[in-house]
């Protein structure tokens, strides 16, 4: 198992290609400040070039995932000028589309409470898993407030009108509501055994195959199918038979082996 440098509130580590990125505030409930966030990008930045990195865990540490926004950010960002927080919120937003971008597989485990900014997080992960007892709550609202940065992202996972309720009232909703949101897929109270099966699955396919069905599926998220979609997904198709992996894939198809990228992996997902 290999770790990378030392933050305050966030613990990191590769362990046979299952990059970890865990919230580790627990007196504050993994609340996230300035400090948080931008220690997040920057392990988000080395999990993305880390050849030994395969796919990740976004995790938290303690009985919550996340309380979402500290309350000494917030006293601060009160005192603020526009421009100052401006600069402030464009760092959130860097850390959502750093993690919606992310090139390879991202797995959210949630537990407890998952609120306000916390479920941008877990929107912007490709696959969530909740135990039965986690909250839900898009908060903002009660404060004078309103879930902008994490908008896209929350309203592409459970749609534009569940996102008008849910925004609006600020009620805290289950785990069973979340899965019906879709803003988690499964839910299972032994989150790291649940993960297993996600791992194993992952670690069988291509990385490129995986990194170019993401990019592809954000492409078509606007649900427009005219002629430069067809032309982009042609082209899609077209570039990656051709490539390396796909040659590779391709070949082992026929060849009746294994592409050198795939793994075995025992139940608890060592390789």
């Amino acid at each position: 198992m290999s770790s990378i440098a030392e933050f305050n509130f966030i613990q990191c580590r590769v362990h046979h290609g299952v990059g970890e990125l865990i919230l580790n505030r627990v007196d504050k409930h993994n609340a996230f400040d300035d400090v948080m966030i931008a220690e997040m990008i920057q392990a988000l930045g080395y999990f993305s070039a880390a050849a030994d990195c395969q796919l990740l865990i976004l995790k938290a540490e303690g009985k919550n995932f996340s309380a979402g926004a500290d309350l000494g950010w917030m006293r601060r960002q009160a005192t603020m000028d526009f421009e100052q927080n401006l600069n402030d919120a464009n760092q959130l937003a860097q850390l959502m589309s750093t993690l919606d971008d992310f090139p390879k597989p991202t797995l959210a485990l949630v537990q407890g409470a998952a609120f306000g900014g916390a479920l941008g997080l877990i929107c912007c992960c490709d696959i969530a898993i909740a135990s039965s007892r986690a909250r839900f709550c898009l908060s903002e609202v009660k404060l004078g407030l309103i879930p902008a940065v994490i908008s896209p992202y929350v309203v592409r996972a459970m749609g534009a009108r569940a996102a008008r309720r849910y925004m609006l009232t600020a009620e805290t909703f289950s785990a069973d509501t979340a899965q019906k949101l879709q803003v988690i897929h499964d839910i299972n109270d032994s989150l790291d055994l649940a993960a297993v099966s996600i791992i194993t699955a992952l670690k069988q396919n291509s990385p490129q195959a995986m990194a170019w069905t993401k990019t592809l599926v954000k492409r078509l998220e606007d649900g427009q199918i005219n002629q430069a979609t067809r032309d982009y997904t042609s082209e899609r198709i077209a570039r990656i038979r051709v490539s390396d992996e796909g040659q590779e894939g391709l070949n082992a198809f026929f060849d009746k082996r294994a592409p050198h990228w795939k793994v075995d992996a025992d139940p608890q997902g060592n390789s």
